[in-house]
């Protein structure tokens, strides 16, 4: 049962993060789900000590952060990767304050071997409502990626897109620590859209491209760990790493 529930969390979490991976790649913004992993440990040491689930308190730290670059950036007008850079350092040193050393390795690259039903029920639902909401705005972010200004003409309220792309970003970092840990969750996006990438030939192709790879990569992960014991962390990852080489043979 404990299995089942594992690769259940690990299809949809995959799933859902390559195929929102799809979407920063073709933003140039793969690499802020790293630093928004980091700013999820905070809130994975409170879970580990006061006995709630670790994805609530990633996720509380995470949309903290989000608010916070979103505000910056309407402030600022700086870069989303400059301002995620500088929010999330704070949350690093935090998080080294309050975790348990016992706890930070599987903090830092995560751990499937205790999962409640209603863990995963919560996972799947939120998952799937993700999944939607990336749907719904894909072409917008495109359109935005390409020119603010003509999307702006087009009638695009960019900063509410933003601000729904990175709530969309929070929950998936959120989520991801339980399978991948703190560390990873730049790897969990984007090496499933690069090797999508790699295989496809249009938009439509690539994003489920890096839903089908995601899925695909965090399902054989967790089954790695079931069988070989390595963490699931680095399995996914690991996996996720051949496929990306195996399409540099058949890139298109």
């Amino acid at each position: 049962m404990q299995l089942i529930l594992a690769l259940i969390i690990g299809a949809f979490i995959g799933g859902v993060a390559g195929y929102l991976g799809t979407l920063m790649l073709t933003k140039r913004m793969a690499l802020v789900a790293g630093p928004l992993g980091h700013l999820t440990l905070p809130g994975i040491a409170l879970g580990l000590l006061y006995g709630f689930d670790v994805s609530i308190g990633a996720f509380l730290f995470v949309v903290l952060g989000i608010v916070l670059i979103w505000l910056f950036e309407i402030r600022t007008k700086l870069p989303m990767e400059a301002l995620a850079a500088v929010v999330f350092a704070s949350g690093v040193a935090i998080a080294f304050l309050l975790l348990p050393e016992e706890n930070e390795v599987p903090a830092l690259i995560g751990d499937v071997s205790q999962i409640s039903l209603l863990a995963t029920a919560f996972t799947v639902v939120l998952s799937s409502i993700v999944f939607v909401a990336i749907k719904k705005i894909y072409s917008k972010m495109v359109l935005i990626s390409i020119s603010e200004d003509l999307a702006k003409v087009e009638g695009v309220n960019v900063e509410k897109y933003n601000l729904i792309y990175l709530a969309c970003i929070a929950i998936i970092v959120s989520l991801g620590v339980r399978i991948v840990g703190g560390l990873m969750t730049a790897a969990l996006v984007a090496i499933p859209a690069c090797t999508s990438r790699n295989l496809t030939k249009n938009l439509s192709q690539y994003s489920f491209g890096g839903l089908i790879l995601g899925s695909l990569s965090s399902f054989l992960g967790v089954l790695a760990f079931k069988f070989t014991l390595v963490p699931t962390g680095p399995s996914i990852i690991l996996i996720s790493t051949l496929f990306f080489i195996a399409s540099l043979i058949f890139k298109k």
